[in-house]
């Protein structure tokens, strides 16, 4: 099996949740208590290194791997969940840089998983719209979104045809900008981030997680194009700025 026919077949659902994670996964699932608590100690750790007083009210396990939609591409979506009304309203857009700054340094830093899978550290608003059907918090030891099992049919090749229109617009989009000045390639890299971004939520507002623009968006991040996009602004200052 390709690649490409292996990331479209992880977009099954599966018959129940994730044995590795919950007890009782098809019947009353509850979170197996070790990883719970492991999850805390990790949720704990992130706080220390954000460095900044923060009131939590909730620590949250959202995403596939909280859903019968998980596969070997999950990633454990670990939400620390915060009003950001304890902030200075004029500070509020500083605090979620600063908190996703820190997000991808700590997610960078180090290579932290649950059988296999990776954690992935995230402060969230908590008025901000979650599109999750399986919500679970750790900290309180509940469902917030108790998952349900959809039976979806898929148009494989309608996934395949719409990915492959975006590899290449992504592409295109880097060699074009590759002749642009700094200023102007960052213009055009970041436009594109937000249209494939705003792609994606239409689809989640519109259809959910099983919306063809949110499993898109997967393919593209499983196959590598979504790094290369965000990765290519980087790399081209580097060179740039370089002298040989």
């Amino acid at each position: 099996m390709d690649k490409y026919s292996d990331i479209l077949s992880s977009f099954k659902t599966q018959k129940n949740l994730n044995p590795k994670i919950w007890e009782s996964p098809s019947g009353n699932p509850k979170m197996n208590n070790n990883i719970r608590e492991r999850l805390l100690e990790i949720s704990y750790e992130f706080l220390d290194f954000l460095g900044v007083d923060i009131i939590v009210t909730d620590i949250i396990v959202t995403g596939s791997l909280s859903n019968y939609n998980w596969s070997k591409y999950s990633d454990v979506d670990l939400h620390i969940v915060a009003n950001y009304n304890q902030f200075p309203s004029n500070q509020v857009d500083l605090y979620k840089e600063f908190f996703n700054l820190k997000k991808i340094i700590f997610n960078d830093k180090h290579d932290i998983t649950i059988y296999g899978y990776d954690v992935e550290l995230y402060v969230q608003d908590e008025s901000e719209t979650h599109f999750s059907s399986g919500v679970y918090s750790v900290l309180f030891d509940k469902w917030i979104n108790n998952p349900k099992k959809e039976n979806v049919k898929l148009d494989l090749q309608k996934i395949k045809n719409k990915s492959k229109q975006w590899m290449d617009i992504i592409d295109g989009v880097i060699e074009n900008a590759q002749d642009e000045d700094i200023d102007t390639a960052k213009s055009i890299i970041k436009k594109y981030k937000d249209k494939l971004k705003k792609y994606r939520t239409c689809g989640l507002e519109k259809d959910g997680e099983y919306s063809y623009e949110n499993l898109v968006f997967k393919v593209l991040r499983r196959n590598g194009y979504i790094e290369k996009l965000y990765n290519f602004g980087d790399e081209f200052v580097d060179v740039k700025l370089s002298i040989k």
